[in-house]
């Protein structure tokens, strides 16, 4: 079992919208038996932020109901790939850990109008998808 950690600072916004286009590839791709999915924050939010609920709902997928949260020493130490989004998550890299780990660079979505919001949504989406190819390629 291959686990993918989509993390972040606050878990309200890049690595949402990673983790649900990572949930709908995995689908897609018949890969429930053999992908994990993590989402989580070093510092997380109080809530999804509602450009991204929108953004996301403008592309089918219904985030409006989940909850930022506290992603743990032990899934980052366990992930065999953490992607972290542009954000100073420092924390996300414990000493010892073997996984993989990139940095994807993103804008942040908070505060920004609809028409940036959805770039950065379609961004994610691609990168993920490419994820998704390179992993079975490997």
């Amino acid at each position: 079992m291959t686990t993918l950690a989509f993390v972040c600072v606050q878990n309200a916004g890049r690595s949402q919208m990673a983790h649900a286009f990572a949930e709908r590839e995995r689908a897609s791709r018949g890969l429930e038996d053999e992908l994990t999915l993590v989402t989580g924050g070093t510092d997380p939010a109080d809530h999804v932020h509602e450009g991204v609920v929108d953004a996301m709902a403008d592309a089918g997928i219904d985030v409006a109901g989940r909850t930022p949260r506290e992603v743990t020493f032990e899934e980052v130490r366990d992930a065999d790939h953490v992607i972290t989004m542009g954000c100073s998550a420092e924390d996300v890299c414990p000493a010892g850990w073997a996984g993989e780990n990139r940095d994807w660079d993103l804008d942040d979505p908070d505060g920004r109008s609809p028409e940036d919001v959805a770039r950065i949504r379609d961004d994610i989406e691609r990168r993920v998808a490419d994820l998704f190819d390179e992993l079975a390629g490997d």
